[in-house]
Order: structure tokens, then sequence, then C-alpha cells
């Protein structure tokens, strides 16, 4: 149950409408369902000898303003309360007396009509649709005071998710005022007529948020901003220093034909100029990268590369999320720009539901914890890297990282939902929860060609080493894991296994090491996960076909896992791709 609240000053106005035809949406037997008072005139039901709706809406108006012209000049210019109230696609036909409860309740939670209280405002409810209603109320009380009204929106919204629990509609999260403004009424009709599949405002929020992912500085993310498309337009102070930015889309113009532009602090809380200053100032991506032993081999692309540099990253994120550290928060905003960058250049079979886990995630990285420690360089680094190093072609290699990358993902954002779950961010842990659902259909698009290869490849093995290695698994992991069910995944980690040890490395314990990485879990499938951490801890091709590489002369496992844990130099250089025009992307989901 979705409220909505607006302000205005025309009471007749907006009863005009509402008894009306309908601007967009047919209104169908438009009627009171409540009132002040319960007497109110309803012209769409007005069963009086000779009725006129026009004159029982006169009446009606007259009613609901006759405080407000009492009051004079003491009355609020903008008098008139209006809030529409509407029931999710799912739910159940409200009747009448029903939606009049509704009204009636959240009359009095925002405070307008007090229960008991003979002085409320004037109000009614008018319903001209199955799943919703209006209501109307003018701000003067009957001692020609002004109701007190503070934090009307956050109050109905609480009432709402009372009412829903008790009426048996779908509970909707409750928020806690870090959500991006949602566009208007106006902005979602100028979209339609226009064919846009999505408004300007949504168009805009995600090309900033790609602009500054992995952005070295303000003049990188200014230039980004440019290269995509969009207008912009930058505010300075006299010294010359910028102290705010706007946007707008081309051709997206306001009825005097000028450009609808919108600050950054309008289109998402953390997309205003102080809050990117501040993240480009902690998370400064100044050459900070994974090593060799992370980053796979020297021949591999840098896409490939970029991506394994990035897993490892991003396994180091989930820990730090388990950890349940308020500094954790800080790692969000990291995972968002990293989302943000493999959606902007993975393979095109996998595009649409990573762009839809980065846009759902979007909601997860903003809330009212603050990181002390905010130090996000490497993940953003990692971020970088992949822009830098431009689309991955969805084959071999690059193809299989990906897949490596968003099985790693699949956990972090999983972490990421327990982290806002123990805070009771609900809204945040629900989107975390569709990110990690997003994700898996994207890892499975991605992971088919080389998962098959390897199940072929593991079923190919001699009859005795096969058995050795089913027989390795069983002992590490717990028999949840390796049930009948599930031959065909043992397959592909027996192969993984066989691999590693042709590379030079002992099997049992690097499948110790890639077990105790971290939880398991929450794995859709465990083998999947010790497949794709097997093969990036011994550097071998994320697509089987490739041929793997036996560890270097005098390089031990001690060596290579303390490698891991370092920092050297930065991404590899390589031409970011040409930025896509914002406006050309699939619908939202």
């Amino acid at each position: 149950m979705v409220p909505k609240i607006r302000r205005g000053s025309r009471t007749h106005g907006l009863l005009v409408y509402l008894y009306g035809p309908g601007k967009r949406d047919e209104h169908t037997d438009p009627h009171l369902v409540g009132s002040w008072d319960g007497f109110a005139p309803d012209p769409g039901r007005d069963t009086s000898p000779d009725p006129d709706p026009k004159v029982t809406l006169a009446r009606l108006a007259a009613a609901l303003d006759l405080r407000v012209k009492q009051a004079g000049t003491k009355a609020p210019a903008e008098h008139v309360w209006h809030c529409s109230v509407r029931t999710d696609p799912g739910d159940r036909t409200l009747t009448d007396a029903e939606w009049n409860t509704v009204a009636l309740r959240l009359v009095q939670a925002v405070n307008l009509a007090p229960d008991g209280d003979p002085d409320g405002c004037r109000w009614v409810a008018v319903r001209h649709a199955d799943d919703h209603i209006h209501i109307l109320a003018t701000m003067v009380r009957g001692d020609l005071r002004r109701p007190r009204m503070n934090y009307d929106f956050k109050k109905a919204q609480a009432e709402c998710r009372r009412i829903e629990q008790e009426m048996d509609l779908r509970q909707l999260k409750p928020g806690d005022g870090t959500g991006a403004k949602t566009p208007t009424s106006a902005e979602r009709f100028k979209a339609e007529r226009t064919g846009l599949t999505e408004t300007p405002r949504e168009t805009l929020r995600e090309a900033v948020r790609q602009a500054v992912a992995g952005a070295a500085g303000e003049a990188e993310f200014f230039t980004r901003l440019r290269e995509a498309g969009l207008r912009v337009k930058l505010r300075h102070a006299p010294s010359g220093d910028v102290l705010g930015y706007t946007v707008a889309l081309p051709g997206d113009r306001n009825r005097d034909h000028e450009p609808v532009w919108f600050a950054g602090s309008t289109l998402a809380p953390d997309l205003s100029y102080p809050k990117i200053q501040r993240r480009l100032a902690d998370g400064a991506t100044d050459a900070v990268t994974m090593p060799e032993a992370d980053s796979g081999r020297s021949d591999w692309s840098p896409s490939a590369r970029g991506r394994r540099t990035a897993t490892g990253i991003a396994e180091r994120a989930a820990t730090l999320l388990d950890s349940d550290d308020d500094d954790a928060a800080a790692q969000l905003v990291g995972v968002g720009e990293l989302l943000d960058a493999v959606a902007q250049t993975s393979p095109a079979a996998t595009r649409a539901e990573l762009g839809a886990a980065a846009r759902s995630f979007e909601r997860a990285t903003r809330s009212h914890v603050r990181a002390e420690r905010a130090d996000t360089r490497a993940i953003r680094s990692a971020a970088r890297g992949i822009i830098q190093a431009g689309s991955a072609l969805g084959r071999g290699e690059d193809g299989g990282t990906t897949a490596m990358l968003v099985s790693t993902l699949v956990l972090v954002a999983l972490a990421a939902a327990r982290w806002h779950s123990a805070r009771g961010h609900a809204q945040q842990a629900e989107a975390s929860r569709q990110t990690a659902e997003h994700l898996r259909a994207a890892y499975r698009q991605a992971a088919a060609a080389p998962m098959q290869a390897l199940r072929e490849q593991g079923r190919a093995l001699p009859e005795a080493q096969r058995r050795t290695y089913e027989t390795t698994i069983r002992a590490a992991l717990p028999e949840n894991s390796t049930r009948a069910d599930t031959n065909t995944k043992i397959d592909a980690l027996a192969a993984t296994l066989a691999q590693t040890e042709q590379a030079g490395h002992d099997p049992k314990a690097l499948l110790q090491e890639a077990i105790a990485m971290r939880e398991l879990d929450t794995a859709d499938d465990v083998n999947d996960v010790l497949v794709w951490r097997l093969r990036r801890l011994a550097q071998l091709p994320a697509h089987p076909g490739e041929a793997a590489r036996r560890p270097q002369a005098g390089t031990g496992r001690a060596k290579s896992v303390a490698n891991r844990t370092g920092v050297r130099t930065g991404p590899p250089a390589a031409t970011r791709p040409a930025a896509p025009d914002p406006r050309n992307r699939p619908p939202r989901r």
C-alpha cells in the first residue's frame, strides 16, 4: 500500500479532477467512501430529487473550504492536503467500508483529524477505481488553527505498514529516508508520450552513477558525464572552485523549450556534489590493484585480468561485510561501483541481468550508517581497471572470468543482505537479495559453456583418478553439499582438481584453502563456487579450453598466498570504450 502526498491551493479544481473522466486512467463510478462527519454531499451518488453533479460538487467544495475562508489571511496559501493511496496489483479488492477505514486511520495518523477531536480538519475520501482512493483535506482546524503535521509522509508510510498487516495485504518494506526520489506522475506521463522506456530522472541517475564508478577524480567524472551524451552545467564559486553540478538529457525540454536540469542531489542522496567529492577523495584510485598472483597470466586480455583482480577484492569485501562492522558501509558503495563497471563492460548475453543487478544494489548502498574509516581504494581501483580494460569478449577467458566474478558477487550481495538485516534496513536488505537473484541469472548465462566443458572433462578422467578426486571432495565438503543429485557438478570440480595437480599444486591443500576463504552456506551451489576459487588460486584458465600454466620455478604455495594479500602496480592501461547513449537502454525490470 503506497501513499503519495501533495499540497495544493484549489479544492474545487481537485474535486473536478477526482469526479471527472480522468486524464490518463479512466475514472469509473467516482464516489465518496468517507468524510469528516459521514454526511458530506457526494457528487457521484447524489440521491436528491433533482441532482445536478456540478451543483453538488460546488456544495462539497464550499463545505471543505468553510474554515479556510473563516481563517482568512491566517490560512496557509497551500491549504489542500492530497493523499492518494494505492494497493499492490496482487492485493485483493478492498470494499468501500475498508477504504473508509484506511482513510480515517491516515488522517488520524498525520494529525489532520485526531481521534476524538471535534475541531479536526475537514476531509473526504474519493474512490474512482478498484485499487486506490484519494484523500482531500483542508488544513485549517475548527478552532481556525493550522494542524501540526510534521513528518506527515513518514507517519502515513508507517500507518500503511500497519494497515497492510492487519488487512492481510502485501507488506512493503519500511523506508529510512535514504531512498532516491521517485519520478513524479508528470515525468512518467511525459516519458510515455515521448516514447521513452523510463523517465529522464531515472536515465540520468543511472548515467551519473556509472560515470562515478572507478573515476580517478572530479575531472574524469565530469568528462565521463559528457562522454555519455549528457548536458553538464557546473556552478562555480567566485574563486573558481566547483560548488555543484546539474545534468540534463539532450532533447528533454520544458514548456518554455529550455533544458530540464537535475542537480545530483535530486537524482539520489549520494549523488550530490559534496558526497561524490568525498567519495572520490576517500577512495582515490591511485594505482592500487592486485599482484599477478591474483590478476592471472600476462598473456590474458586486460578484461580477463581485471575481472580476476576484482574477484579477489570482492571476496575480501564479503569478508568485511560478514564481520558486522559499521565501517563495512564503505564497502557497499565500492561494491555498487564494481557492479556498475561490470554491467557496462559485460558480454551481451549477461548485460541485461547485470544492469538490473546494479540498479537493484543502488538502493543497498545508502543507509544512515557512516563508515569512520572509509578506505575504498582497492575496490574502486578494481572497478576502474574493469572500465579501462573495456568490454569483455563474451567467450574464452574473458567470458569465463565474468562467470568467476559474478559467482563471487552473488555471495557479496547475500553478505550485504545479512549486514543490512542486522541493522533493520529492510529496503536495503531486500534490494541486496534482489541483486543476488539477478546475479544468479547472469551467472547461469555466463557459466553455461565453461561449466559444461569442465563437466565433460571430469567425466573423461580415468575411473581411478576420478574416484580419488571424488573421495577428496566428499571428505572436504559437508554431506549436504555432495548429495547424489550433484554428481554432474562434482564432475566439474574433479576436473578442476585434476588440472590444479597437473599445474603442480597439491589438490587437497588447495581445496582446503578454497573452502577456508569464507563461508559457503549462502552459496547456491558450493561446487560451482569452489571451481572458480580453485581456478583463481591456481591461475587456471577460467575457460577450460585454454591451457594452464605451471607455477614458475622457485615459487611455492606459501609465497603465492602471501603475494595475494599485497598491493602493487596500477590497473592495465587501455582505452575506455565510448560511452553509450544513456537513452538507448533496455526497459527496467
